[in-house]
């Protein structure tokens, strides 16, 4: 009969014993599927409920115009521009306050679309966009 005799204690072990690492990840499994329930159902509140609800109408649309020759249009009512500011104020009054949509003539000088931004700003509007058309393919 053949023995062999392992005499190197040296040799490094290269399997790594894999059962700890399972029993370990098991019971922190367990542990974390009892604990999560009692987590999320600890303390009870009662949430208080509103008497009055708001209407969700969406605000209106307003569209400012700007022609070619420094003209302001208020939807298609042609306006001075010293008068601009009064009337987006009363615009801006309302709840929900209205979306102002500048449209500017591309020909229009940048200082009347400037006009027009600064009085919806002093007006208080808050929601301001500037409509442009898409390049043709």
């Amino acid at each position: 009969m053949a023995f062999e005799v392992n005499d190197n204690a040296d040799d490094v072990m290269s399997e790594i014993n894999m059962t700890p690492l399972v029993d370990v990840m098991l019971v922190l499994l367990i542990i974390f599927m009892i604990a999560i329930p009692v987590v999320q159902h600890a303390v009870k509140v009662e949430l208080p409920r509103t008497s009055s609800t708001r209407d969700k109408t969406p605000p209106d649309n307003l569209q400012l115009a700007v022609d070619a020759q420094g003209q302001f249009f208020l939807g298609k009512q042609a306006i001075a521009a010293d008068d601009l500011e009064e009337a987006l104020r009363l615009h801006a009054a309302k709840d929900p306050q209205p979306h102002l949509y500048i449209r500017g003539d591309k020909k229009v000088p940048y200082e009347h679309v400037a006009q027009a931004m600064t009085a919806a700003q002093r007006s208080g509007l808050t929601k301001i966009g500037f409509v442009t058309e898409g390049s043709k393919p």
